[in-house]
């Protein structure tokens, strides 16, 4: 028996090294991705891609597609997928446009209207899915097509412009230099105090904790990455509110997945949807929050988009769904569900940005920015089915 029991300990163990180095690579990967893209784009553009402008243009683009990734990253874990946002994102923009050009209704109400429909057309995808048991790739297709036909009619086509100086501030706007600069400092010493007690707490149930020297270079290495950035982003305007969003969307968003009852659900769910029903988990009721969840997070990423480009227009989020679904594979989500992190997501985003803007930059066909952006996709997709094969 103690042979059996310390047998099945070094099994376990095992696992979670095997889980440990698969992360790692995961990661390593992925910046080796970011300096591939970084190296090569500003070669081709004789460095200008790495301006501060250009690096807080680029931060801004990934701002939407992060936003999208963070919502649709729950999606697929959940063993689900939606197809529909890039339209729900275009159709809730030209809401917000309508009541902001049109009906001339002050910023707070519009934002609320905005947030409150994005909530609903999410429930309402979810709805169709948990309670309903229509597919969900069926679902969102539907939804896809449905909610740029309505968006074509109620703009009658046309672009909804200028918008309001007010709504510009929610994704034209920037931080003053030294509010940027203490959120970002205020932001370390909390991770920095939270890991602290962490390992703490780990030494106190006797788990196992990382080496001091090993904890250290790694926080340092966050520290100057993230003052790094702002520095980076206030040697030009100071750090965009979008960003400022999708950090806090990104905090929350991997706090839900990694602390919380609803977050273990959700994985649970994608891992083995029978067993979490016999284990007492509402399957119906989890997967409809987690549509819910990320119609709200559209319509956040609505908001910005139709801010930036100051004007509603009947072509806008068109294909975003791509660009949202490619950054959750590339950031190491399981298209099979169970597996995936919002962090990894928000790399993913960041790195298909970095491509939309470097092949903007070079003046890249149209076409063919598609065709590498669908050549990613179906080789990040079967990278993960390789691995799972393995596995």
């Amino acid at each position: 028996m103690i042979e059996q029991s310390s047998e099945l300990k070094k099994e376990s163990s095992m696992g979670v090294m095997d889980k440990l180095k698969t992360m790692n690579i995961q990661l390593l990967v992925m910046i080796a991705a970011i300096v591939f893209i970084m190296l090569f784009f500003s070669v081709m553009t004789e460095w200008s891609y790495l301006t501060p402008r250009n690096i807080s243009n680029l931060f801004r683009q990934t701002s939407i597609t992060g936003i999208l990734a963070i919502g649709m990253v729950f999606v697929i874990i959940s063993g689900e997928i939606d197809l529909s946002v890039g339209s729900m994102m275009g159709l809730l923009g030209g809401v917000a446009a309508i009541l902001d050009v049109w009906f001339g209704l002050p910023l707070p109400v519009t934002i609320v209207i905005t947030l409150v429909a994005g909530f609903v057309l999410g429930v309402w995808n979810g709805w169709w899915v948990a309670y309903r048991k229509v597919p969900s790739f069926i679902v969102t297709l539907a939804g896809m097509l449905a909610f740029r036909g309505i968006l074509i009619g109620i703009t009658d086509g046309t672009t909804v412009a200028p918008t309001s100086d007010a709504m510009s501030i929610i994704g034209q706007s920037y931080l003053p230099n030294m509010v940027s600069l203490a959120i970002g400092i205020g932001c370390l010493a909390m991770y920095f105090a939270w890991q602290q007690k962490r390992n703490g707490m780990r030494k106190k149930y006797n788990l196992e904790v990382a080496s001091t020297q090993s904890t250290l270079t790694k926080s340092a290495v966050i520290g100057v990455a993230v003052l790094t950035i702002i520095f980076l982003l206030n040697d030009y305007r100071g750090v965009p509110t979008p960003v400022l969003m999708l950090t806090f969307f990104l905090l929350v968003g991997t706090f839900i997945a990694t602390k919380s009852r609803f977050g273990r659900r959700i994985y649970a769910i994608g891992g083995n949807i029978d067993a979490s029903r016999l284990s007492g988990i509402n399957v119906e009721r989890t997967k409809l929050s987690v549509y819910a969840m990320n119609g709200f997070l559209v319509a956040v990423a609505a908001l910005i988009l139709s801010s930036r480009l100051g004007a509603g227009s009947p072509s806008a989020g068109n294909i975003a769904e791509l660009d949202a679904i490619a950054a959750c594979v590339i950031g190491g989500t399981s298209m099979a569900g169970g597996v995936g992190t919002v962090i990894g997501a928000v790399i993913g985003a960041f790195i298909m940005a970095s491509l939309d803007n470097g092949m903007s930059m070079m003046d890249v066909p149209t076409f063919w920015q598609y065709i590498v952006k669908g050549g990613i996709l179906l080789l990040a997709v079967w990278m993960d089915s390789a691995t799972k094969q393995k596995r």
